[in-house]
């Protein structure tokens, strides 16, 4: 399984009632609930008005299109670093899954994929 690399320091952040992302950006992912309006994009791109946010994320991705009837991906990256005592956050689209880890512990998480049998995408 591959892991591809995305450039950049990405936010998590919680947004008030009628504030939007810039949908127009590359990597915006939001999603409104009753009880919360959640975004995670590139800090550039992060918008003034936040009620919370965390910087200092970085990102990969697993390559390809996922099928749904894959079972284990997220359990196997999540299970690997958890057992490292690195925490993560995953996003999930039709196509495949985003995994964010905090930039210190960024290179160690990759290091430990790989040693697992991901091969990372730079």
């Amino acid at each position: 399984m591959r892991l591809k690399i995305i450039e950049g320091e990405f936010a998590v952040a919680k947004l008030a009632d009628g504030v939007l992302p810039d949908l127009t950006k590359e990597f915006v992912f939001f999603a409104k609930t009753d009880e919360e309006n959640s975004l995670v994009c590139r800090v550039c791109d992060l918008p003034e008005k936040t009620l919370e946010k965390e910087l200092g994320w970085r990102a990969f991705r697993i390559e390809g299109v996922l099928d749904f009837s894959l079972v284990g991906i997220l359990s196997k990256i999540s299970g690997c670093l958890a057992e490292n005592g690195i925490g993560l956050f995953a996003v999930s689209t039709f196509n495949t899954d985003y995994i964010l880890v905090k930039e210190e512990n960024f290179e160690r998480a990759l290091s430990l994929l790989m040693q697992e049998g991901f091969e990372v995408i730079r």
